[in-house]
Parts: structure tokens; C-alpha cells; sequence
């Protein structure tokens, strides 16, 4: 009987000692998991509830230039630093390219925001509560000046605006 109780002791001793070391592995797995899918889930939120649509748009042949507004259209607000960060690409069907952002724009291949000006202070016309966000229901308007200009009345001109978390938003409109 003491050699059965020294046994059964042993396997429970060994079973115990076993789970400690199989709960030690795959805890920080789990946890790290976790933070992983948190961190993912968070981020799929933030994509869902950020929307914008192109309301209105046009292209002036004489001075080159493109005007564009967009309303958030989203429940998450944005930030007006995340607007001047944004990527705007902007010409000709197939002779567009990357726009600079510049507070005041001095030529070709740039583009601003009347959302805020170069002091950063806030356009009270867009920014309609003064917060510094792109509120829902709260229109952005974007002045860009193309690298390569259209040269005819009707020629195709894409624009395209993408916020830093890549959520992006396209038009192709005639030049007038």
C-alpha cells in the first residue's frame, strides 16, 4: 500500500509540476495574443466610423487650379493635423501625381486646406465649433494646383484624398 501511495504521489506531484510549466508557456502567449487582437479590433473600429464623401468639385484651366469639398460623413472626428498629413494626388487623367501640402502655396504641385490657415488658427466657415477637428457634418475644402496642368476644356482630371490610416476617397471630373 506505501509503495501505490508513494506512486500516486509522485504522479500528482509530476502532473502539477507538468501544468505550472504549461501554464508558464502559453500565458504570455495567450496575453500577448490578446493585445494583438485588441489593438486590431480597435483599429477596424476606427476605419468603420471614419468615412468621408466628395460633394462637389471643378478645374479651372486659367489658373490651374482645383477646388474640392468633402463632408465627413463618419461618426469619428479628425483631427486637423491628420488632414494636413493626408496625401491629396491631383492632374490630368494618367499625368497626376503627389501634391504637397503647403499652408500658402506659391505654384504647381501643391495643395492647402481652407480647414486651417498657415497660423494654424481655425476656419471658423469649415471647423463650424472651432475645436480643430473635421467634426461629422463639417465640410473640408482643398485647393489643389496639379504639377502637369490640363490644357483643354473637358480634358479628365483625377483627384484623390487619403487620410494617414489610408482610407481614401476618389473623383474624375471634366476641366473647364
Amino acid at each position: 500500500m506505501s509503495a501505490e501511495t508513494f506512486t500516486t504521489a509522485m504522479f500528482l506531484i509530476t502532473a502539477v509540476i507538468a501544468s505550472g510549466v504549461l501554464i508558464n508557456a502559453v500565458f504570455p502567449v495567450v496575453y500577448n495574443m490578446a493585445g494583438t487582437f485588441s489593438s486590431a479590433t480597435h483599429e477596424s473600429d476606427q476605419r468603420l466610423r471614419t468615412d468621408f464623401k466628395i460633394v462637389t468639385y471643378y478645374y479651372l484651366i486659367s489658373d490651374n487650379k482645383a477646388e474640392i469639398w468633402m463632408k465627413n460623413i463618419g461618426s469619428s472626428r479628425i483631427y486637423s493635423e491628420e488632414i494636413i498629413r493626408s496625401d491629396v494626388f491631383c492632374g490630368p487623367e494618367g499625368k497626376y501625381g503627389r501634391l504637397q501640402y503647403k499652408a500658402t502655396p506659391s505654384g504647381n504641385g501643391q495643395w492647402t486646406t481652407e480647414f486651417s490657415n498657415a497660423a494654424d488658427k481655425i476656419s471658423k466657415e469649415y471647423d463650424l465649433n472651432g475645436n480643430g477637428y473635421w467634426d461629422s457634418g463639417e465640410t473640408l475644402h482643398i485647393t489643389a494646383y496639379p504639377t502637369t496642368p490640363a490644357t483643354t476644356s473637358g480634358d479628365l482630371i483625377y483627384f484623390q484624398f487619403i487620410l494617414p490610416d489610408a482610407i481614401w476617397r476618389s473623383v474624375t471630373f471634366p476641366a473647364s
